[in-house]
């Protein structure tokens, strides 16, 4: 590891510190409201027949996707889940209804039972504990977005949205070159086209 990938890897750290105490700090009901403005707001990407959105459940003080995942299946969207596999694997995508049920997966996150069929999305709502205007985002550290982003850019057309609360962006995110840019976020105050 070269000094400059370790000074990286150190501000992404202390970044993350904080960034997941700012998150924590916001009141239950305005993360709720937060949730639904954006469920309610326009979705910047046009929704076809069939086209699949990969979502994801919420784990800690993210911002809850459901109510938008909603709005996205009414219009007609099929909706899918990631599976977090090994480390350093990307993220397998399943396909996932509201009602169907789910399986609990690594760190308690639950996900869509081993038998759903794996599908490749055509839109990735991505979490994120910080995000900048040049569409670099900040999640756990564990790399599986960025993976699974490479993975399916290199095979399709997909546009990635992070999802967020206002209060999530920075001036800038320390970044190397294997981290997956945005294409958009959404957060409750603003859409940021970011391509």
């Amino acid at each position: 590891m070269t000094d400059e990938t370790l000074d990286i890897s150190e501000q992404k750290a202390a970044l993350r510190r904080d960034m997941q105490a700012r998150r924590d700090a916001l009141p239950p009901d305005a993360r709720a409201a937060a949730a639904e403005t954006i469920a309610t707001g326009p979705f910047p990407v046009p929704i076809s027949a069939g086209a699949i959105v990969s979502g994801f459940m919420p784990m800690k003080s993210e911002i809850n996707p459901l109510p938008l995942m909603k709005t996205l299946a009414k219009a007609g969207a099929q909706l899918a889940l990631p599976v977090t596999g090994s480390r350093g694997k990307p993220l397998v995508m399943r396909a996932w209804s509201f009602g169907e049920p789910l399986a609990s997966g690594v760190w308690g996150i639950r996900q869509p039972k081993p038998d759903a069929a794996e599908v490749e999305p055509d839109i990735v709502l991505v979490p994120l504990l910080a995000f900048d205007r040049a569409g670099r985002r900040l999640g756990y550290g564990g790399g599986y977005y960025d993976l699974t982003l490479a993975g399916l850019r290199a095979r399709k057309a997909v546009v990635a949205i992070g999802l967020a609360y206002a209060a999530q962006e920075v001036t800038d995110v320390p970044a190397t070159p294997r981290d997956a840019g945005l294409d958009l976020v959404l957060t409750e105050q603003e859409v940021i086209d970011l391509r």
